[in-house]
């Protein structure tokens, strides 16, 4: 069963079947071949069933939400007040990008659409000051996966909703893991320049009375972020409440940097709806494969399979962290998760692991994705946002952070409690 799920997913998608709808395939192959019963007469009610909760709402509040903020001109004022307080450390504006990218990764939820935004607002900045291309977009990329990390997080919203774990302790699991890659970005960024200072560009101070003029653009991001996160941890809301006040407080920011009109809403709805409907495919496909995979008892035969070959849990762990950065060289970011989890989490879980920080771990290593060729995401939306230049530049950019990523992932499982003390003590 093992060989037809991976090697149906490899062949559907080779031929350029959108990913939900290959979900959906593998299922019915599953029901068709490997279950006593056909599962598929109850589809209309499985896929009504699985759509109708109110978890699921908060993806499109959160995707609107960011689509207004980018949309609205507040990302541009944000960029300009961060180059004023981080361009003086080697590598100049690279950390703006970072320190941006880290604000809307707490905003968004998505790690495209941060890269999106942070590339398409620097990297006209970057040719007109002669910063090196690779570091620069390199970093604009890594800088963009901190969206599916940081909370509010649509991937651990899906992660979530898929292994009935606590979205609250899954948004606060985040956030320590994600500053610390933030902080490790920007590190990485001073110690490259120090060595190589012509690829970090000119380093720029700005007088102080202009540094603390700017940090009213910041200070909206922060209150939006404290009132979503902070909320749904307190139990003051539910996160499709928090997101639905979010998409409020966000038209308010909006509104404030002249940016509300017809045109841009008419632009954030079309971008929201596209954006979730992909997702919300790929989700119900994924909901129908875990329903077909457990009826069909693969769960039962990964773990006489494990057992079987006498390993030991932290090298069972050792094997999925492997098969993680494989597959992601060849799957997308949400693809490869929900793929994954019906999979993967009981088999972690039976070991003893906890199922918060296998999904912060998680997170980490399909972060990774985001950024390692072929498929990563964010080289290529970076690379459209550039003018000319080869997409190899980009690549060769985001590997050192994608080697920190991997320094992360290991540093994860080697201290579980970088991603578990803020959810036990808060």
């Amino acid at each position: 069963m093992i060989l037809y799920i991976f090697s149906g997913l490899l062949g559907l998608m080779a031929l350029t079947i959108p990913v939900g709808i290959v979900l959906f395939l593998l299922g019915f192959g599953i029901d068709q071949f490997f279950t006593p019963f056909p599962l598929i007469r109850g589809l209309g009610q499985f896929v009504w069933s699985s759509s109708n909760s109110s978890t699921l709402i908060a993806i499109p509040f959160f995707v609107l939400l960011g689509e207004v903020l980018v949309r609205g001109g507040v990302a541009a004022k944000t960029y300009a007040a961060l180059d004023r307080w981080l361009s003086w450390l080697p590598g100049g504006l690279i950390h703006a990008n970072i320190g941006t990218a880290t604000l809307f990764s707490a905003t968004s939820g998505s790690s495209v659409a941060t890269a999106a935004t942070v590339a398409t607002v620097a990297m006209p900045q970057a040719e007109k000051l002669g910063y090196d291309p690779r570091l620069f977009s390199g970093a604009i990329a890594a800088g963009g996966t901190l969206g599916i990390m940081i909370p509010p997080s649509i991937n651990l919203i899906v992660y979530g909703f898929l292994t009935e774990t606590s979205i609250p302790q899954l948004f606060v699991a985040g956030l320590i893991p994600g500053l610390m890659l933030a902080v490790g970005f920007s590190m990485m960024t001073v110690l490259i320049c120090m060595v190589r200072p012509e690829l970090g560009g000119e380093s720029r101070r700005y007088p102080f009375p202009e540094m603390l003029g700017v940090l009213v653009h910041l200070i909206p991001i922060f209150l939006l972020f404290a009132a979503i996160v902070g909320s749904i941890y307190r139990g003051w809301a539910t996160p499709t409440e928090a997101a639905a006040v979010g998409v409020g407080m966000a038209f308010v920011i909006a509104a404030f940097s002249g940016g509300v009109n017809w045109p841009m809403l008419k632009e954030s709805l079309y971008g929201t709806m596209r954006i979730t409907a992909m997702i919300m495919l790929v989700v119900l496909g994924a909901a129908f494969l875990n329903f077909t995979l457990s009826s069909a008892g693969l769960g039962r035969e990964l773990r006489a399979f494990m057992e079987g070959l006498g390993f030991t849990p932290f090298m069972t762990l050792m094997v999925i962290v492997l098969i993680y950065i494989v597959l992601g060289f060849f799957i997308e970011t949400l693809s490869l998760m929900v793929i994954t989890i019906p999979i993967m989490v009981p088999i972690v879980v039976g070991l003893g692991y906890d199922p918060i920080w296998f999904g912060i771990l998680m997170i980490v290593l399909v972060e990774m994705a985001l950024i390692t060729p072929p498929v990563g995401l964010n080289l290529y939306v970076v690379q459209g946002a550039r003018r000319g230049g080869n997409l190899s530049e980009v690549m060769v950019g985001a590997i050192p952070y994608a080697v920190l990523m991997l320094l992360m992932a290991f540093l994860l499982i080697a201290v579980p409690d970088l991603a578990l003390w803020l959810p036990k003590n808060l």
